[in-house]
């Protein structure tokens, strides 16, 4: 069985919420049950929240994450947290009150649902565990991510270059060679664990623009203005002109995926719009749009974004993730785990005939505990060796009861 996980709040409020309803004579997918509906609205803060702290502390220039792949790779670690390290990083992903199986099986059923919604549309997600060879992990910690997140799980060596290009060569074919590596070599000696996800879509516009009309215009970019490629399409779209913005809702293939954008109204800034991008701020965007005749003018663009996530989960709640406080020990029984980072990547392209996207997170599991210390003063007669710890041949051995030094 293909089992497929996760939860996105971008992907799943621009499918359901009010106004992104796909065209009458198009069949509708399943309906969602009481659980993945309980699991959408818990979630639906989580995304905007990591939209609005990747901007809050970014310098200013393009941004692009997917919600998506975040949680699904943060879903797998939480499968192994404990104490208040699970209870922080279930309160960040709105998962409080919620049973681990109650999460685990509707997160599936979601996403198996969002990835068969549109045949037309291509979603796929992939997810991967990484282990340092001779590190001991929980069965069960496999097995349910193995289970509900169809995670492939693979035992490597650490120490050997070829480890960092096996995790990077399934990420670059997961998201169709747009995500190349997100694994930098050589390993830390630290690192037990990667908890890896990928996302990739690509999705043709319902209403396509014809490329003969696209030609070079100004845009006008806070530090100054610049030419760029400018599609052009008359059609019927999904439109909305509110206090705060301009937008359209642009559908993909049957109408279940589409995009959103949207413009601030002169004497706004995007970081305005940006700041009301919370639950309410969305749905009531999402309300807005009404299909009427128009002429659209948006301009071609392709750029990839790389980021670290730390600083943002942190100031969203799992901060003791990060620390020696951490309780991973449903990882390993050992204990003395902690997420050492949670590095992002993005990629996306948009032109006349449609989107294409893709995303990678990376959760790094480390040894936080410091071994045990000691104080040995060699100061009494002891017994000392000179051993070959290939063969196990002993070379020398003696006693040394009164040591000299002589020439």
């Amino acid at each position: 069985m293909d089992h497929r996980t996760g939860w996105s709040s971008a992907v799943v409020l621009v499918a359901l919420l009010p106004g992104c309803k796909a065209d009458s004579e198009v069949p509708p997918p399943r309906p969602l049950s009481t659980q993945e509906t309980a699991l959408v609205e818990a979630v639906q803060p989580f995304g905007l929240d990591l939209f609005r702290e990747v901007v809050t502390r970014s310098d200013g220039g393009n941004v692009f994450i997917s919600p998506l792949s975040v949680s699904m790779a943060l879903g797998m670690a939480l499968n192994g947290a404990a104490g208040d390290t699970r209870a922080a990083m279930e309160g960040m992903l709105g998962f409080t009150g919620m049973t681990s199986e109650d999460v685990n099986r509707s997160v599936r059923d979601l996403i198996d649902l969002l990835t068969h919604m549109d045949p037309a549309v291509a979603l796929a997600i992939a997810n991967s565990i990484w282990y340092r060879e001779g590190f001991s992990v929980r069965a069960e910690f496999l097995e349910v991510n193995s289970t509900w997140f169809d995670a492939e799980v693979a035992a490597l060596d650490f120490d050997d270059p070829s480890a960092a290009t096996a995790m990077n060569d399934w990420v670059d074919e997961s998201t169709r060679g747009r995500i190349t590596s997100i694994i930098a070599p050589p390993i830390d000696g630290a690192a037990v664990m990667f908890l890896i996800n990928a996302v990739y879509f690509k999705g043709s516009w319902s209403q396509r623009f014809d490329a003969s009309l696209t030609r070079d215009e100004t845009f006008h970019a806070p530090a100054a203005d610049a030419t760029v490629p400018m599609m052009n399409v008359h059609a019927e779209l999904p439109y909305c002109s509110s206090a705060e913005f301009l937008g359209v809702d642009l559908p993909y293939g049957e109408g279940w995926f589409r995009m959103m954008v949207l413009v601030p109204q002169p004497g706004l800034a995007v970081d305005d719009l940006v700041a009301l991008m919370t639950p309410e701020g969305w749905a009531g965007a999402a309300a807005c749009f009404r299909t009427i005749e128009g002429d659209l003018a948006m301009p071609k663009f392709i750029f990839e974004y790389s980021t670290s996530l730390n600083e943002v989960l942190g100031a969203l709640g799992m901060g003791i993730a990060f620390t020696d406080a951490a309780d991973f020990t449903g990882i390993s029984a050992a204990g003395g785990l902690s997420i050492s980072e949670v590095k992002h990547k993005t990629w996306v392209r948009v032109d006349e005939e449609g989107t294409e996207a893709a995303a990678a997170t990376s959760v790094g599991i480390v040894i936080t505990s410091e071994p045990p210390t000691f104080d040995l003063r060699v100061d009494r007669p002891f017994v000392f060796a000179i051993h070959d710890t290939h063969s196990g041949a002993l070379l020398f051995i003696g006693k040394m009861v009164e040591p000299r030094f002589e020439e």
